[in-house]
């Protein structure tokens, strides 16, 4: 069941990132392409835990959906801070683009759904999500970040975002979605 549950993760998660993905593949990024990304993919996961708040009944969704809230608020503060004290303007590019469609055609899924399918849907992108995005700062970003300031948020922040993942994994066992 857990092999199951990872691929039905994954694969949820590759709807919002597969052609970020590639697209971060095959060209360097820029630091300000990178902090753009970071804080584009935690305002995402931002959007989802308010549909999720609006959405589920489940007292276990709602409090992940709190913690993405809290967490990815308090690393955009962070990023925001930084780039205000470098003086320097965060730069758009295909990956941040293709992450807000992704991220677009998902919420449309989800606002179709209601109770437990919701909420395995949300808990299952989550699980997926974080798993790509902690693939994404720790393989692509962190070595491509030339500035220390933002390496080290960067840093910081992939032990959270970690720990999302497990509480993910975790929630998606506990409503024992695709059981």
């Amino acid at each position: 069941m857990l092999h199951t549950m990872k691929l039905a993760a994954t694969a949820a998660a590759l709807v919002v990132t597969a052609a970020g993905c590639a697209v971060a593949e095959q060209s360097k990024m820029n630091d300000q392409e990178i902090a753009h990304t970071a804080y584009t993919a935690g305002n995402l996961d931002i959007r989802y835990a308010h549909l999720a708040l609006a959405v589920s009944e489940n007292p276990s969704v709602r409090a992940f959906a709190q913690t993405m809230i809290r967490d990815h608020t308090a690393v955009n503060d962070e990023a925001v801070a930084l780039i205000g004290r470098l003086k320097v303007t965060p730069q758009d590019n295909p990956l941040s683009q293709a992450l807000v469609k992704g991220a677009a055609e998902k919420r449309t899924e989800f606002m179709k759904l209601s109770g437990h399918a919701f909420d395995c849907a949300y808990a299952t992108n989550e699980f997926g999500y974080h798993q790509v995005v902690n693939q994404t700062v720790a393989g692509t970003f962190i070595p491509q970040t030339t500035v220390p300031e933002l390496k080290h948020l960067l840093e910081g922040a992939l032990v959270t975002f970690r720990a999302h993942e497990k509480h993910a994994e975790t929630m998606v066992k506990g409503l024992k979605c695709g059981a």
